[in-house]
C-alpha cells in the first residue's frame, strides 16, 4: 500500500502516542519508512507537542513531517475529542511530503494569525486552528503556519459546506456598514423568520450559529456568518454585502448536511473511484457535537470509499484552492483525494 493511517488514544499526554501511531501506520502501508508523514494531535497534547514530533520523526525514518493541534482528529476508523489523542497517515510509493513541488500546498495556520498573502497566492489545502501548534518538516512553527506541498500522483477535491437555501435568492434592499437592513421587500429579520422551520420561528432569537448569508444563493462560494440581530429589524454580516446584490438565507441542519456530504463523496469518485488515501478538513461545529453523537460526514466517507486510508481534523475554518486563490470556509468538510497514477 501507498498509505496508511492510526489513530492512537490514551489517558495520558505521553508523546510515545505519536511514535506508536506511526509505527502502526507503517506496519499496516507495508512500508519500511514513509516519504512523508501528516500528524495530528489533539489540544490535549498540546504541551508535549515537541516531544511528540521528536517521536513520530524516528519512527518515520523521515524529516517530512507536517501537521497541527486540533480540536478533534479522526481516521476512517474513529474520531476522538476532549482525550490525548494521535491521528498519523504516512505515505509512500510515488506520494510524498516536500517543501516545494507539484501538488497542493497543505497548509496549517493559527486561525488568528491567518497571513493575507495566503489567500491570494498559491491555492491551498488545510485547516485552520484555534490557539494551537502547527509544524513543517518536523520542526514546530513559530508563527503558527505551517506548510508541505503533497507530490505525486493525481489529486481531487471537494466540499461540502452544510448549508440549505432557504428559498432563491432575493435583491439587497439596504446597506449600512455591515448590515443588511432588507431583502426584497421585507427587513432581513422578517425575510429569515418567515423561512424558518416552524420550530426554530417560534424562539425569541435567531438561531445565529444555524444560519449564514449566502451572496447568490450560491453554495460553491464560502458562505458570511451572521454576528446579530438588530433591533430595527436588520441582521449585521461578518463582511459587507451592496445594495442589489441578491443574497439567500442558508440554513445548517444534520439530514440536509449528511446527504449533502453523500452526494459530494460521489461525485468526488467519479473523478477518483478508487482513491490511495484522504485528507478531511472538518469544523468543530460539525462532527459528533452537529450529528448528535457520531460523524455522519465520516460514516458517509465509509460507506463510499471502504478501506480507504482518511485522515481528519476539526478545526475553525478550512481553506480549499478556488479560481487562483485560496477560499475560507467555515462549516464545512473539505474532501481530498489523491489517487496513484498508475491505476
Amino acid at each position: 500500500m501507498s498509505a496508511a493511517s492510526a489513530l492512537i488514544k490514551g489517558l495520558d499526554p505521553d508523546p510515545q502516542l505519536a511514535e506508536a501511531a506511526v509505527r502502526l501506520a507503517l506496519a499496516r502501508a507495508n512500508l519500511k519508512h514513509a516519504n512523508g508523514v501528516i500528524l495530528y494531535l489533539t489540544h490535549e497534547m498540546a504541551k508535549q507537542a515537541g516531544p511528540a514530533l521528536r517521536a513520530a520523526t524516528r519512527a518515520a525514518g523521515s524529516l517530512q513531517v507536517a501537521g497541527v493541534t486540533a480540536h478533534g482528529i479522526f481516521t476512517e476508523t474513529g474520531w476522538v475529542l476532549d482525550q490525548p489523542a494521535v491521528a498519523a497517515l504516512v505515505i509512500g510509493d510515488e506520494f510524498a511530503l516536500a517543501p516545494e513541488g507539484e501538488g497542493p500546498v497543505l497548509s496549517f495556520c493559527n486561525s488568528h494569525a491567518l497571513a493575507g498573502d495566503w489567500l491570494q497566492a498559491r491555492p491551498r489545502l488545510g485547516l485552520l486552528h484555534a490557539d494551537g501548534q502547527a509544524w513543517q518538516q518536523s520542526r514546530l512553527a513559530t508563527d503558527g503556519h505551517a506548510e508541505a506541498v503533497i507530490t505525486g500522483g493525481t489529486y481531487t477535491q471537494v466540499v461540502a459546506p452544510g448549508l440549505k437555501a432557504l428559498a432563491p435568492p432575493q435583491p439587497i434592499s439596504g446597506v449600512r456598514g455591515l448590515d443588511v437592513l432588507g431583502l426584497g421587500e421585507l427587513s432581513a429579520f422578517d425575510s429569515v423568520i418567515r423561512l424558518l422551520p416552524p420550530d426554530l420561528r417560534q424562539r425569541n432569537s435567531l438561531p445565529l450559529h444555524m444560519l449564514a448569508a449566502m451572496p447568490g444563493g450560491r453554495s460553491d462560494v464560502p458562505a458570511i456568518p451572521l454576528l446579530c440581530a438588530n433591533g430595527d429589524g436588520s441582521i449585521a454580516l461578518a463582511r459587507p454585502l451592496q445594495t442589489g446584490e441578491p443574497l439567500a438565507w442558508g440554513l445548517r441542519q444534520p439530514l440536509s448536511a449528511e446527504e449533502e456530504m453523500r452526494q459530494t463523496l460521489a461525485t468526488a469518485a467519479q473523478s477518483a473511484p478508487t482513491p490511495a488515501f484522504g485528507l478531511m478538513f472538518s469544523c468543530i461545529a460539525r462532527g459528533p457535537l452537529f450529528y448528535g453523537g457520531d460523524d455522519r460526514d465520516l460514516i458517509a466517507w465509509r460507506e463510499r470509499f471502504p478501506g480507504v486510508p482518511l485522515i481528519g481534523a476539526y478545526g475553525s475554518g478550512q481553506l480549499t484552492s478556488g479560481s487562483w486563490q485560496t477560499r475560507q470556509w467555515q462549516n464545512a468538510a473539505v474532501t481530498a483525494l489523491f489517487s496513484e497514477t498508475h491505476v
